[in-house]
């Protein structure tokens, strides 16, 4: 990446936007899936889960990428 301070503060802006859309789909998600158990869907919402896992471990490599470039 570029040495640029403008340029690294503007990738870590939008990592947070992007970061910050990660929880609110891992929330809607969670919302579903809570849905669904109660539903008796348990196989969909077995696999809402594992999306949901995705996001959180998704979400921790996208906040290290943006304390990264803030420190930088």
């Amino acid at each position: 990446m570029s040495d640029n301070p403008e340029a690294k503060i503007a990738t870590a802006d939008a990592l947070t936007l992007l970061l910050h859309n990660q929880h609110a789909l891992a929330a809607a998600i969670e919302e579903v899936t809570m849905w669904l158990s109660a539903n008796g869907v348990d196989s969909v919402a077995a696999n809402a889960i594992s999306a949901i896992e995705t996001l959180d471990t998704n979400a921790q490599g996208i906040t290290d990428a943006i304390m990264q470039l803030r420190q930088s």
